[in-house]
């Protein structure tokens, strides 16, 4: 097992997510947060489909070596075309749609669709853990009728409760009993399905959160600025700079990066917001010392991280300052997005065949997830910024 396992930045699902299966930090797989930004949206879509991915990932790698995949609500794999058996992380866009619609938009065949049919009566769309007993029930029934040879499922009760209440309590509690029951019907499944003797199984988590006090709301200063003008309902009708919200850090995006007088007029803003020491600012970077510290790159211009107790949210209309709001996650009473060093550190632990018994490893990586797991698999995934954790591994390349 690994004690301390350090998350990438933003510390956030589908960034860090894409990391896992990736071996890569964010400048590279290219996936800076759970949202697809766009001025022209009210509501930003998240980054669901696979198409968002600049990195090659473990799905892949196998497949191209033989082995069969399968994939369960794994963030960011929406029509993968190297995942044999795919539901991904999707939910259905309105209340006319189906999710016999929904799920094939996000690359499930027919046989998966027979799979979510069979198991819709357990899906609460996204509730916890009604949905965590969808998805697990889902990968049950993969394991047990398609064998595959890598699977990769993604519940996320402890997180959601964490959301909900602050990170350690009663609802986070019981999330740890809901998984070691999760557990349980997996390795059931697995033994029904006749290879118990030969799987290996790895229980991991991609970040942790911090408990927070209030959101800012930072549009609302580039209002009060002339740098956003909207419309009555806060619409965007123009607009010099946007802050994106992942939560306990922000993208701060400027609609012409070249424009000297406005990324100095941005920046000298952050800086002046940052020293007051009000508004929630811990540290601000630019994109390029962004990429330097953490390997966070892209067409953003800035970054801030919180003080440790505000999340940032993106609303252009007042309050400035609003407490916590459960309806979403980034605002809720914990969250994430943080710098990687801070709070509680996601862990890792592996038991099978291709595992050592009783090493424990006080640190590693995030990064080095996906290699692990191509040198077990004995597949090529080249370029990682990652490395396998060799300690670990008992029979590298075997299967």
């Amino acid at each position: 097992m690994v004690k301390h396992v350090r998350s990438i930045y933003p510390s956030v699902t589908y960034p860090c997510h894409t990391t896992m299966v990736t071996g890569v930090y964010p400048n590279k797989h290219g996936v800076i947060s759970n949202f697809d930004w766009k001025t022209s949206m009210e509501t930003l879509p998240w980054t669901w489909f696979h198409s968002y991915v600049k990195a090659e990932d473990i799905f892949t790698a196998a497949k191209r070596a033989g082995y069969s995949t399968a994939a369960v609500f794994w963030p960011v794999t929406a029509c993968h075309p190297d995942i044999d058996s795919l539901i991904a992380e999707y939910w259905t866009q309105n209340k006319e749609e189906t999710l016999r619609e929904a799920f094939t938009r996000a690359g499930s065949d027919e046989a998966m669709l027979q799979v979510i049919e069979r198991n819709q009566n357990l899906l609460v769309e996204r509730t916890h853990p009604m949905c965590d007993e969808f998805l697990v029930s889902c990968a049950c029934d993969i394991i047990r009728e398609k064998k595959p040879d890598l699977l990769m499922l993604h519940p996320a009760n402890i997180d959601g409760y964490r959301h909900e209440s602050g990170l350690f309590n009663n609802k986070v509690t019981r999330g740890i009993e809901e998984t070691d029951r999760f557990i349980g019907m997996i390795m059931d499944a697995v033994k029904k399905a006749g290879f118990a003797e030969c799987v290996n199984l790895v229980l991991t988590s991609d970040h942790g959160q911090l408990e927070i006090k209030r959101t800012v709301n930072l549009n609302v200063l580039f209002v009060d600025a002339g740098l956003l003008r909207t419309d009555n309902q806060g619409k965007i009708v123009e607009w010099d700079v946007y802050c994106l919200s992942n939560g306990l850090s922000a993208l701060v995006y400027l609609k012409d990066p070249a424009n000297k007088m406005l990324y100095q007029k941005i920046q000298s803003l952050l800086y002046k917001w940052r020293d007051e020491g009000v508004y929630g600012i811990g540290e601000v970077m630019t994109e390029n010392e962004a990429e330097e510290r953490e390997h966070l790159g892209g067409d953003f211009s800035f970054v801030i991280e919180t003080d440790g107790y505000t999340s940032f949210g993106q609303s252009t209309l007042r309050p400035l300052v609003s407490d916590c709001d459960l309806s979403d996650y980034r605002y809720g009473n914990a969250t994430h997005g943080h710098l990687p060093e801070k709070g509680p550190q996601p862990f890792f632990v592996a038991k099978g065949p291709d595992f050592k018994d009783g090493v424990i490893l006080d640190s590693a990586r995030l990064v080095d997830q996906a290699p692990t797991y191509a040198k077990i698999l004995g597949c090529d995934l080249p370029d990682t910024d990652g490395q396998p954790m060799t300690e670990l591994i008992k029979y590298a390349g075997a299967r």
